[in-house]
């Protein structure tokens, strides 16, 4: 379906009808970033506790939040029944839903029948068709993301949203209107949930009282981990933007907020489509596997609920951390005191659980490392733990570190800069890791209990060994 549109040069006029309003601030193309917010004359904070006009004043009927798509959901018969088949989720969903109905308004496409237009029904054509998120490259684009962190999180982003979108159209089969643009003439496409997904993620914010919201003209200030400004809610349930204390705004100079300081490289470049330079957050999530030859590794997963991962992160002087409770989980066994019971309810419906010692351990497991630390063979669980860490980073950083591939000049060179700085970035944190986790695992090996533990695991060993070796002869 095609896109409405709706030029940034008649904004103004927009924002006069809908109580929009600027003050010595005006919208303009900066260099790189598209549009943003400048000032208009030197502005200056130099009292943090001072009461100073806002920069910009957002009514609250114009916030698209969890309440605001409620209350456009009580004036449109047509979108209740939307929101009614398909919503009622999430708050994200919910706003997805606004977004694609906007989408139909806006477009000339559109012959009508869905009820008036909103002033978000303009708006919605000024945002761009076009976000730089990964799930927008093309798949050559996407295969320079090897080794990295996104490598895996942008292809189940978009199975997500897939299958997303594929419940949409199942739910709406019974509303003529959305079947018939989204499954039979497909007016609507996958490629339009993609959009519409994006234009989410790079232009929500988290509002105090709201929570995650749209603010129109609000989103067209850009970030910068040097905010000069911030936004707030006023009495009045509008959205307003301050600038910072003990801050000077030179006229022509750009108005900035802070999208998350302590966001990863790898999280601003998921869903803004930038990696902010100026940024001293460094930290990185690796996905975590079961061990293959563990037989518990199904049950493992079960209890554990949500996706294992790794966490690296490093504090201000650059020395990396990490942190994996699963890791501890994939290295104990039942002769450790792992067990796992199926116990029934009175209404006879079964759950698994996981003991630790006979101690009921079901919400203790992101906690696990505390748990188990009082056990006398505490040191060789983390050795364990570590052992198993390493061997994933050292694989991450083969892969990170391997050939982009013969297309890497054919991608755009704003993808090029971004992957390229993912890169260096990740990689300098996977070797600092390593460096880590070899000395921990070194001053492990060290420890009196693992050597004494060791030598007397030696002979078992070798005498598995020897079986094995006994087994395969008598096969042969």
């Amino acid at each position: 379906m095609r896109r409405g549109y709706f030029s940034i040069n008649d904004l103004p006029a927009w924002c006069t009808l809908n109580d929009v309003f600027f003050f010595d601030v005006q919208v303009a193309n900066i260099k790189d970033r598209g549009n943003g917010l400048v000032a208009k004359k030197d502005l200056i904070n130099e009292d943090d506790t001072a009461e100073l006009p806002s920069l910009l004043t957002v009514p609250k009927e114009l916030v698209l939040s969890a309440e605001g798509v409620e209350e456009y959901a009580k004036e449109n018969v047509s979108f209740r029944q939307l929101l009614d088949a398909a919503g009622h989720k999430s708050t994200r969903g919910n706003i997805l839903l606004f977004l694609l109905f906007q989408l139909v308004l806006s477009s000339p496409d559109y012959a009508g029948g869905q009820g008036p237009s909103t002033p978000w029904t303009q708006y919605f054509s000024l945002l761009p068709t076009r976000v730089p998120t990964p799930t927008m490259w093309t798949e050559l684009e996407l295969s320079f993301l090897k080794g990295t962190s996104l490598e895996k999180a942008v292809p189940a982003k978009l199975t997500a949203l897939a299958n997303e979108f594929d419940d949409l159209r199942e739910k709406v089969n019974d509303l003529p209107f959305w079947n018939e643009i989204l499954s039979v003439d497909e007016s609507i496409t996958m490629r339009d949930w993609i959009l519409l997904d994006a234009l989410y993620r790079s232009r929500s914010l988290g509002l105090p009282k709201s929570g995650e919201s749209m603010v129109p003209c609000l989103d067209l200030v850009n970030h910068s981990s040097k905010a000069t400004a911030y936004f707030d809610e006023n009495a009045k349930g509008g959205v307003s933007l301050h600038l910072n204390g003990g801050c000077m705004v030179p006229a022509g100079s750009e108005i900035t907020i802070d999208y998350g300081r302590d966001k990863s490289p790898a999280e601003m470049l998921f869903s803004y489509g930038f990696i902010d330079e100026d940024s001293n957050a460094r930290r990185l999530v690796l996905p975590l596997l079961p061990l293959q030859d563990d037989p518990l590794a199904v049950a493992k997963l079960r209890v554990f609920g949500t996706q294992p991962k790794l966490e690296i992160s490093e504090d201000e002087d650059g020395n990396p951390c990490w942190a994996a409770p699963f890791a501890y989980l994939m290295c104990l066994n039942e002769e450790d005191g792992l067990q796992f019971r199926v116990l029934q309810e009175n209404d006879g419906s079964r759950h698994l659980k996981v003991f630790w010692q006979d101690v009921d351990a079901m919400h203790m497991l992101s906690t696990i490392k505390e748990l188990i630390r009082d056990h006398e063979l505490y040191q060789i669980f983390e050795l364990r733990a570590i052992t198993v860490v390493l061997d994933i980073v050292r694989g991450q950083l083969g892969e990170l570190t391997g050939s982009r591939g013969e297309g890497w000049g054919s991608g755009t060179a704003e993808v090029r800069r971004a992957v390229s700085h993912l890169i260096s970035l990740e990689t300098a944190i996977l070797e600092r890791t390593i460096q880590v986790l070899d000395d921990q695992k070194s001053k492990l090996l060290q420890d009196h209990r693992v050597v004494q533990y060791l030598n007397m695991m030696s002979p078992v060993q070798i005498n598995f060994g020897a079986e094995a070796a006994n087994d395969e002869e008598d096969f042969s």
